[in-house]
Parts: structure tokens; C-alpha cells; sequence
């Protein structure tokens, strides 16, 4: 029976690590490609976001910005805000993101709840970093944000048909509201 308890613990462990890792993935949606020639400094700054997927961490959420700032060491500090309207109630987290590769490709990880991280991949941009389509690991995670709590029609709709395209259902895309 001791033999048995050695062996069981262990893959039971082993077990819950997978289900962990796959739940907090840093990979990039099957046919989707990163950003390269990425300038952390360009990115840098407050975003809005425009559109979301209906995440529980974001729920019932408008007015949702995010910072994102360089710490000393290299890391960016992410502080992510949004009022839920429900709650009636300002909300804040503030994470860190670190590049997964070459600090020149748009591909990082992110992580408000050490150690788990997740994957936060820049899969489109204009030149200018006003406008950015941001997906997560999986088809589960999608994100347009802008520079100004406004996108125009010609972005918008650049980031839909680019969505589309990879496999995402975009008509379940929340348009998030915010108060000028």
C-alpha cells in the first residue's frame, strides 16, 4: 500500500501542474502571428480598451484602461482599471509582464497572480501604436484597444476581419463603454 500512496500523490500532482499550465498557457493562437520590430518604448502608456471577450475578471466592467510602464529591471508594470458598473465600484490590478522570446517580437506573458502567467501577444499594430489587436493564448482571449476611448471604422474593422480569420467568433465581442 506504500508503494501504491508513492505513486499516486506524485502523478495526482503531476496531474494538477497540466491542468494549471494549460489553464495559464503563454503560447499564441494557432495561425496567428506576432508583431515583429516591436518597440516596447512606442507601446508604453495608457490604452483604452476598446473591445473584450466576457472574461470574469472583467465582467461587468466599462471604463477599463490599461498602463503600462517600464520597471527598473527591465519587466513592464501593468496596471489594468475599469469601474464595474454593477458593483458600482472602481476596480484595479496591477501585474507584470516580461517579453516569452526577443524583446523585438510582441510576444510576452503576463501575470497578475504569481505564478501563473498568460500569454499576451500583439498580433496587430499601426505605425503610429494608436491602435493594437491583442490576443491571449488561445481563441478564448481577445482585445482591441486604442489610444482614445475611440477607434476608427477602418481599424475597427482591419482588427474584426483579421479576428475572423484566425478563428475567432468576434459577433461575441463586448464593445466596452466609457465616459468622456
Amino acid at each position: 500500500m506504500k508503494t501504491l500512496h508513492k505513486i499516486i500523490l506524485p502523478v495526482s500532482l503531476g496531474a494538477l501542474g497540466l491542468i494549471i499550465f494549460n489553464s495559464y498557457s503563454v503560447g499564441v493562437p494557432t495561425g496567428a502571428k506576432v508583431v515583429k520590430n516591436f518597440d516596447i518604448k512606442k507601446y508604453l502608456g495608457r490604452w483604452y480598451e476598446i473591445a473584450r471577450f466576457d472574461y470574469r475578471f472583467e465582467r461587468d466592467m466599462d471604463n477599463v484602461t490599461a498602463e503600462y510602464s517600464e520597471n527598473p529591471d527591465g519587466t513592464v508594470k501593468v496596471n489594468n482599471k475599469g469601474y464595474n458598473y454593477v458593483k458600482k465600484e472602481w476596480k484595479e490590478a496591477i501585474g507584470e509582464a516580461r517579453f516569452v522570446k526577443d524583446k523585438t517580437e510582441a510576444r510576452l506573458k503576463v501575470a497578475f497572480f504569481k505564478p501563473f502567467w498568460a500569454g499576451y501577444n500583439v498580433i496587430d499594430i499601426d505605425e503610429e501604436y494608436q491602435y493594437a489587436l491583442v490576443a491571449g493564448s488561445s481563441l478564448k482571449y481577445l482585445w482591441i484597444l486604442s489610444r482614445t476611448p475611440n477607434i476608427p471604422e477602418s481599424m475597427r474593422q482591419r482588427f474584426i476581419e483579421k479576428a475572423k480569420k484566425l478563428g475567432y467568433n468576434t459577433d461575441e465581442l463586448i464593445w466596452v463603454k466609457h465616459n468622456q
